[in-house]
């Protein structure tokens, strides 16, 4: 590489306390022979090392990169093959609401991508103007979804048939009656689901600011099935910020105004994913989310 771009340069690149892969054997393996690996794929795609500010979610690293002058960021995923159905939704919406894919290396769970504003993401906004915002998003990443993603249908299936277990195996932390409606509600979501390509994983650090267009989404789960589904966590991630009951039904609202979405449906995967994500807090250790989860709940039902 004609910058000077070296191994030693990239180490310390996966904080083992914060990196998915340090809690896997084969995972502790791939993080030693990560910064190898940048550099390999930094020749192979021409880029230059632009600054430090690398960054790492739970399962990615993050480097900013110059190809030919141009700003972006290269993208490394572990497991790899976690990055094949991002590349492929990216593809599908070209740019579209969303971060543009520039190429891809699945096999290497690598993909380059265009150049955001990570300072800048949704949740520097305040509450009402974000969910204004994420609401029309979760709108135009619903397209016509492509073969190959996973279903909506079989992932209401799955939580069906696992609540009362989780609820079971918890010592029953959830009212019951809570329980029995979010059952009763996605086995009847789940029966009759869209088509649409969605984004399941958005929330507001997920959307960050860009130049192509002022506010573009990160880091897609694809799923095929109805935009509602993308709702809560546009709720819980930010419920703190509302005020009693009211507050978080008026925050539902604003998301399904600015999205054009079926009111019904929204409240009812709230209810569902919210329940879902309470139980999965609590078996996973969490504190403060299974908290948010259930005045979601509270409010909704």
């Amino acid at each position: 590489m004609n910058d000077g771009t070296s191994v030693l340069a990239l180490e310390g690149l996966a904080d083992p306390l914060a990196f998915g892969a340090s809690g896997d054997p084969l995972g502790r393996e791939w993080m030693a022979a990560l910064p190898a690996r940048i550099e390999d794929l930094m020749q192979g795609w021409g880029l230059q090392l632009d600054g430090r500010s690398m960054s790492h979610g739970f399962n990615a690293i993050v480097v900013p990169v110059l190809r030919n002058k141009e700003p972006c960021v290269l993208k490394v995923t572990w497991p790899e093959q976690r990055s094949e159905l991002e590349a492929e939704a990216l593809r599908a919406w070209a740019g579209t609401g969303a971060v543009k894919a520039i190429a891809a290396r699945t096999d290497l769970g690598a993909l380059l991508l265009e150049r955001l504003d990570q300072e800048r993401p949704l949740t520097t906004l305040g509450l009402v103007q974000a969910a204004q915002i994420a609401g029309a998003l979760v709108r135009r990443l619903a397209i016509p979804a492509p073969d190959g993603f996973p279903k909506l249908s079989d992932l209401a299936e799955e939580i069906a048939s696992s609540l009362s277990i989780q609820q079971e195996t918890l010592g029953s932390p959830v009212p019951s009656g809570w329980l029995d409606a979010a059952e009763a509600l996605v086995r009847e979501l789940g029966a009759e689901v869209g088509d649409s390509l969605i984004h399941s994983d958005i929330h507001y650090g997920n959307i960050l600011a860009g130049e192509r267009e002022q506010w573009l989404a990160i880091d897609p789960r694809p799923v095929v099935g109805d935009p509602e589904y993308s709702i809560p966590e546009l709720l819980w991630t930010r419920v703190d910020e509302t005020d009693g009951t009211q507050g978080v039904t008026q925050l539902l609202a604003v998301l399904v105004e600015s999205g054009n979405l079926d009111a019904d449906k929204a409240r009812g995967w709230a209810i569902v994913r919210s329940v879902e994500y309470w139980l999965w807090g609590l078996q996973n250790g969490l504190t403060e989310d299974p908290l948010r989860c259930e005045r979601i709940v509270d409010a909704l039902l």
